[in-house]
């Protein structure tokens, strides 16, 4: 039988570097960001979670289950990650950030088959040159290793991971596959390359 894989969008930062702005709601080429990911993501799981601590009722028009961390203080990353891992009841959970418009759309059969041919707890995404400790797939098992890390003060997700049997799941043919806004030039920069791909 296959795996049931839901995926959560994290949403729930802050923002600081685009001016406080809802970076999820922020629109890339007429479409909110989190559009762009949804879309990337939706094919390749069962159910897809949102983690958003503000804009609740926005983040619903996309018709999927919306959710705030439990622990309150806008902690991160991990916060969300945390509260997703109690929200769903599939084998695996795959996480990624609402600002990364250029997924793969093969993100999971990746992460999937490389976590289950070394048989490990987590896969995390890397560009070929970096890991990306947001783009990560994992056994909501985890969730009490996790919280326990955070309620220590701990904040790295790299640090958490580094404790378990993780992999490391290449998309090097795919550079730009993790390319994440953070300021209005970052914005411009991407949207461009999105029109360049679409016009070869």
């Amino acid at each position: 039988m296959a795996a049931q894989i839901d995926a959560v969008i994290l949403a729930g930062g802050m923002a600081r570097r685009m001016g406080g702005n809802d970076k999820g709601l922020v629109e890339l080429r007429d479409q909110p960001m989190i559009k762009h990911a949804i879309d990337r993501i939706q094919p390749q799981v069962k159910e897809i979670l949102i983690n958003a601590n503000r804009n609740q009722n926005r983040y619903s028009e996309f018709g999927f289950k919306v959710f705030s961390d439990q622990d309150s203080g806008y902690l991160g990353p991990l916060a969300g990650m945390i509260t997703a891992m109690s929200e769903t009841d599939a084998d695996y959970l795959l996480v990624v950030p609402c600002d990364c418009p250029l997924l793969p759309t093969d993100l999971v059969a990746r992460m999937l088959a490389k976590l289950t041919a070394e048989d490990a707890e987590l896969a995390v995404a890397s560009d070929g040159e970096r890991e990306q400790p947001v783009v990560m797939l994992l056994k909501p098992s985890l969730r009490a290793s996790m919280k326990a890390f955070l309620d220590a003060g701990e904040r790295k997700i790299d640090f958490w991971y580094a404790k378990h049997h993780y992999v490391v799941a290449e998309f090097a043919d795919q550079p730009n596959a993790f390319v994440n806004v953070n300021t209005p030039e970052q914005k411009q920069l991407l949207g461009d390359a999105i029109a360049n791909e679409e016009n070869h």
